[in-house]
């Protein structure tokens, strides 16, 4: 019974050996295969009585035999346990297995080292699984790191290739160029794609398409097919769909055949119901085919990089709204006018930053002067680009009744305390309210406002806590101007305060915003010490001297990776109106002077050779002296300005305004401004110290 007993354990022994879960075998002391388990002769495709005798190197041609057997060794020769990983291909399959093999020493009764005991674990699938959960977590905190669609769409490639992929290409819609919406409904049909990344393991990708490439694509391709469906496809080149798509572009199909492909993935990009375009995966060096578990994993990261591409598309819509809204509120050409040669530059921010609110204008008065205007708004974005435009209208339509630059700013701060109380007691939804809170939090702003006056050779300027202008004088010599800095727009306080200026006939002044001389990387002293060494480099124009002051002062902002804010420069050459084309008169406050007047406008223009304009200026210059010494006070002053038009001025010291208005039909009076406005180009009233001044502008162009 004993014996009966011991007989069945052998057995039992002897089959749990050789149907152990695991590769096993036995190696007696000069590592010769004495047992081998089923597992193992699968594994070797050798029989056991063909494996007794060998070594492992013999019985795997491969390195791991090699490498293995040396740890054998050491187990034999100090009787301690080690472990060994590797990865071999299991013989009649295509893609590698990962072995964790065992390694323990067989000891006899005495607890002498008689040979070595190998089991081999099958670690493949928990290997696959790691590797998934790796190349998931470095997609995550891989792709997405900027809002640049393209780096974004690399990012996707670099992490699929090669851990996963010999080969990776991302293809986006065409509409996501130029930040428009994308189409709606499913993507029926043939569609045209731009290859916006790829990536290749044995190096630069020789394929027909290079990124920025356009390529169509008919409605059975495996890239349209996707697109239609929203489902992964995955292909070999022997499939009927690539054979297909093979007659309609058979060039293509030819170069990814000699490539070596031989299993594809085309993924669809989609985020938040919006199809981007696909992302395709390719092995060609690598011999196993793209499984069930790999479409999973490339859906995984090709869904968190869709997320991150259509962020980046977003952003770049948002961006190319507000760069479009910006570029269309800023001037789109400087006007012509006598007093001041001009040039100017303005830089967007970067997409790192976000558009911002800097704006430049250049603004013709009355009496040939013209206004100089610089400023900057609080934020970025869309609604800092149409609170410029709002602020610049504001200016243009306070400069156009002639106010002083101090007054000027305070009725704009006026508008600006006004307009945010307004939006910030807004009600409505929540949505309403988080908009009025961010269209409250961009009405701050910043300006600076100057008047030139190529006559008198006067400059007036003010400031709401911009930086202050920089003046070159006649003889090279660059400074800033000690201006009364006053407090940003929309604070409220204290009133702002002017300087006048004289500002000779060749000098040179600067406006700018502060990005021009801010940066992270220094001081803003330093960047305007840069201003003035810039500015006091002689240059062949105006817009040379513009581009040496960027370049000097913001030289990384001449790249196309640049990281800087707003930049408006505006850069003014003052000329002069000599004396020979001013012509000025003091009047008795008489009427009778009105004949007097006329008969000296006359002799001037003839002066001038302007006779064609005689008759015009008659009248004009008739109707505005009798309009002061009716209704105006002493002394009145008449003073005619040869320029590209002619500029009647009448001067008096009464500070009533007149009002043009129609006459009724029995009015003795009442005609003699609408004579002026119907004669003139235009005309207007300007305030002064003294009194006001009634201008006319007569065109001297032939009729």
């Amino acid at each position: 019974m004993t014996r009966h007993r011991r007989d069945e354990d052998i057995e039992s022994a002897e089959q749990g050996f050789v149907q152990l879960p695991c590769a096993a075998a036995v190696f007696d002391a000069d590592l010769r295969v004495v047992r081998a388990n089923a597992e193992m002769q699968r594994a070797t495709a050798l029989p056991e009585d063909r494996m007794r005798g060998l070594r492992l190197p013999e019985v795997l041609s491969h390195a791991a035999g090699e490498e293995t057997e040396q740890v054998m060794r050491e187990v034999l020769e100090t009787g301690v346990r080690r472990r060994v990983e590797s990865h071999l291909r299991v013989p009649g399959e295509t893609r590698e297995h990962a072995w964790s093999v065992s390694l323990a020493p067989l000891r006899d009764r005495t607890g002498r080292v008689r040979g070595v005991c190998l089991a081999a674990h099958d670690m493949t699938e928990h290997d696959h699984a790691r590797e998934r959960l790796l190349l998931i977590n470095e997609a995550g905190g891989r792709i997405g790191s900027t809002l640049d669609i393209t780096r974004t769409a690399q990012e996707l490639v670099d992490t699929a290739v090669p851990w996963f992929a010999d080969y990776a290409a991302v293809d986006l819609l065409t509409f996501i160029d130029h930040g428009d919406e994308p189409p709606p409904g499913p993507l029926t049909g043939s569609v045209t794609l731009r290859r916006t990344a790829a990536g290749y393991s044995g190096g630069a990708w020789t394929g027909s398409l290079q990124p920025g490439d356009l390529a169509d694509y008919p409605a059975s391709s495996p890239a349209a097919l996707p697109l239609a469906t929203g489902l992964t496809g995955m292909y070999e080149t022997t499939d009927s769909a690539i054979d297909g798509w093979a007659v309609h572009d058979p060039a293509r199909a030819a170069r990814i055949r000699l490539s070596g492909t031989h299993s594809v993935l085309v993924v669809p990009l989609r985020a938040r119901g919006v199809t981007l375009g696909v992302a395709r995966f390719a092995r060609s060096h690598r011999p196993e085919p793209f499984e069930q578990d790999d479409i999973l994993l490339a859906e995984e990261i090709t869904s968190r990089a869709a997320v991150c591409v259509d962020n980046a598309r977003r952003y770049t819509r948002e961006r190319v709204t507000a760069e479009t809204l910006q570029r269309t509120l800023l001037p789109l050409r400087l006007p012509d006018q006598t007093a001041l040669e001009v040039a100017s530059r303005y830089l967007p921010a970067t997409s790192r930053v976000g558009v911002g609110g800097d704006w430049f204008d250049v603004i013709p008065l009355s009496g040939a002067r013209v206004a100089l205007v610089v400023g900057d708004v609080v934020g970025h974005g869309v609604q800092a680009a149409a609170t410029m435009g709002r602020l610049r209208t504001a200016i243009r339509a306070l400069a156009d009744i002639d106010l002083p630059p101090d007054e000027l700013l305070t009725h704009l701060d006026d508008l600006v305390i006004r307009t945010s109380a307004e939006i910030e007691g807004a009600g409505g939804t929540d949505a309403t309210a988080d908009a009025a809170a961010e269209a409250a939090g961009g009405l701050g702003a910043t300006c600076l406002y100057a008047v030139y006056d190529p006559v008198s050779l006067r400059c007036s300027l003010a400031r709401a806590g911009h930086p202050p202008p920089a003046i070159v004088g006649p003889d090279g010599t660059a400074d800033l101007l000690d201006l009364p800095a006053g407090l940003p727009l929309g604070l409220g306080g204290l009133p702002f305060e002017a300087a006048e200026i004289e500002l000779p006939e060749g000098s040179l002044l600067a406006l700018y915003t502060k990005g021009l001389v801010e940066a992270r990387d220094r001081d803003v002293d330093e960047g305007l010490t840069r201003l003035r060494q810039a500015l006091s480099r002689p240059a062949p124009s105006l817009d040379a001297v513009c581009d040496a002051v960027l370049t000097a002062t913001r030289p990384e902002e001449t790249r196309p990776d640049r990281t800087g804010a707003d930049i408006a420069l505006l850069v003014a050459r003052t000329r002069a109106i000599g004396e020979s084309d001013v012509a000025t008169w003091s009047l008795p406050f008489d009427p009778e002077v009105v004949a007097q007047a006329r008969s000296q406008t006359t002799e001037q223009l003839a002066a001038w050779g302007l006779d064609q304009a005689t008759f015009t200026s008659e009248l004009v210059v008739s109707e505005l002296v009798t309009n002061a010494i009716r209704y105006g006070r002493p002394p009145v002053e008449l003073r005619l300005i040869h320029d590209r038009d002619l500029i009647c001025e009448v001067s008096d010291a009464g500070s009533s305004s007149p009002h043009l208005r129609r006459a009724r039909v029995y009015d003795e009076g009442g005609r003699g401004l609408m004579l002026v406005a119907q004669l003139s180009q235009q005309w207007g009233t300007r305030h002064t110290p003294r009194g006001k001044t009634i201008w006319a502008d007569i065109s001297l162009a032939p009729a």
